[in-house]
């Protein structure tokens, strides 16, 4: 969810993050593709996260297990990364599963196939969040 934009500039909402998460938070943000689904990345104020476009696409980082995701969620795997999918009233909402620490993407309906956003994201979260438990 967005609070504010001022030019190219975003101001992600406050979240709840798991504790512990900061430092490599910071590391995976500060490595972010330029590009997402097509989009350019822009500026965005809080340090955990990223975001693309405009609506835009919205990563976040170190935020809290969903409270959906049980032993029996579904898990979406897309190159390699599994991913747990929450409907918005705006689009998808994307939590990874079985790493390290967990990271959300949003996505809105402008991006059809919203999976292309996570096609894109992938590879990154990978080389950044480590599989703890794979997900099936």
């Amino acid at each position: 969810m967005l609070l504010a934009s001022c030019g190219s500039t975003l101001s992600v909402d406050d979240y709840p993050t798991e504790s512990g998460t900061s430092v490599n938070c910071k590391a995976l943000v500060a490595d972010h593709p330029l590009t997402v689904a097509g989009q350019k990345n822009r500026l965005v104020r809080d340090g955990n996260a990223a975001a693309w476009g405009d609506p835009a696409i919205i990563l976040r980082c170190g935020v809290e297990k969903p409270r959906e995701l049980g032993p029996a969620a579904r898990c979406d795997m897309i190159n390699d990364v599994g991913w747990f999918t929450e409907s918005t009233a705006d689009g998808y909402l994307f939590t990874t599963i079985g790493r390290e620490y967990f990271v959300s993407v949003e996505v809105p309906h402008d991006y059809d196939p919203e999976a292309d956003a996570l096609a894109d994201l992938a590879d990154f979260v990978a080389r950044h969040d480590p599989v703890v438990q794979p997900c099936v």
